[in-house]
C-alpha cells in the first residue's frame, strides 16, 4: 500500500495505468469510493492516481480543523511520493478547492477539472451531506442531496452500494468536521492567477454546492468551460457518470493536443 508523508500524516494513495498522471482530490468526508466511476474510464491511456485526504479512508486523521493549504501540502507529498512532476488534477467539492489553490500556488499542475466546486466555500453548508459511518441509515438519508430522488428510485442497487463503501471508508463525524471548516475558510482570490486549462462541471440540482457557484467560477478562470447536468445532484459523477466521462476524458485528450 503506497503512502506518502507530510508533516508526520501518513496519506494513502494508489495508481494505475501509464501516460500523463491524472491525480483525483476528493470531497469533504468520502473515501476513494467516490472515483470508482471516473478511475476506470482514464486508467490505461492516463495513469489514474486516487489519494485520501487527510481523515478519510486509510489515510491518517490528525486533529483538526485543517484547511486548503495544508491539503495541498498533503497532495504535492503524495505527488513527489508518486513521482509525478505534473498532473492533470480531478477535484470534487472540496477537492476542487484544494486543486484550484494547488494551481494557484504551486507548479505541480497541468490542468484542472473542478466538480460540483465553486471559488469559495463562504455560503456553503456541506453537513447535509455528512453522516457518521457507524449509522447505515443515517448515510442513506445524506444520499438525498446527492442523488436526486428520480435516480435512488431508479436504481437502489446502488444506493445500496454506495452506504456499504462509506460505512468502510467515509471520514468519522470529527474527520468530517476537520475537513468542512477547511471549506469554510477557503476564497481562491483573483482567479485571472489560474491560468492552466479548465473545465468546469456541476450538477444542475445540486443543493449543497449550487451550479450558480461553478459558472461564476468558470467565467472567473481565463481558459475555463463550464458544463452542467441536468437534474443530478451533487454526486454527479455518480448520476451522469457515463456523460461525465465522457466530458473528463475529452477534455484531456484536448489538453495533450495543445
Amino acid at each position: 500500500m503506497p503512502t506518502a508523508v507530510a508533516d508526520g500524516v501518513e496519506l494513502y494513495y494508489d495508481s494505475e495505468g501509464d501516460g500523463e498522471t491524472v491525480a483525483f482530490v476528493g470531497d469533504a468526508g468520502y473515501g476513494a469510493w467516490q472515483w470508482g466511476w471516473q478511475h476506470a474510464a482514464v486508467a490505461g491511456p492516463y495513469e489514474s492516481l486516487v489519494t485520501d485526504l487527510r481523515g478519510a479512508g486509510r489515510s491518517d486523521a490528525p486533529a483538526g480543523p485543517y484547511s486548503v493549504e495544508t491539503l495541498v501540502s498533503d497532495l504535492v507529498a503524495v505527488l513527489a511520493d508518486a513521482n509525478v512532476r505534473k498532473a492533470h488534477l480531478v477535484g470534487f467539492g472540496l477537492g476542487g478547492l484544494v486543486a484550484l489553490e494547488a494551481a494557484r500556488t504551486t507548479n505541480r499542475v497541468r490542468s484542472l477539472v473542478l466538480v460540483g466546486t465553486a471559488a469559495s466555500g463562504a455560503g456553503i453548508d456541506p453537513d447535509p451531506l455528512s453522516a457518521a459511518p457507524g449509522d447505515p441509515a443515517a448515510l442513506r438519508e445524506s444520499l438525498a442531496p446527492a442523488l436526486s430522488e428520480a435516480f435512488r428510485a431508479e436504481q437502489p442497487e446502488v444506493v445500496d452500494q454506495l452506504v456499504a463503501w462509506r460505512e468502510r471508508e467515509d471520514a468519522d463525524p470529527e474527520a468530517w468536521a476537520a475537513q468542512a471548516a477547511a471549506v469554510a475558510d477557503y476564497d481562491a482570490g483573483p482567479l485571472y492567477e489560474v491560468t492552466v486549462p479548465t473545465v468546469v462541471l456541476h450538477g444542475g440540482d445540486d443543493p449543497v454546492w449550487p451550479a450558480e457557484g461553478g459558472r461564476a467560477l468558470a467565467e472567473g478562470l481565463p481558459r475555463a468551460e463550464f458544463e452542467s447536468f441536468a437534474g443530478a445532484r451533487h454526486l454527479v459523477t455518480v448520476e451522469r457518470s457515463r456523460l461525465v466521462n465522457d466530458a473528463l476524458v475529452s477534455f484531456l485528450d484536448s489538453v495533450g493536443d495543445d
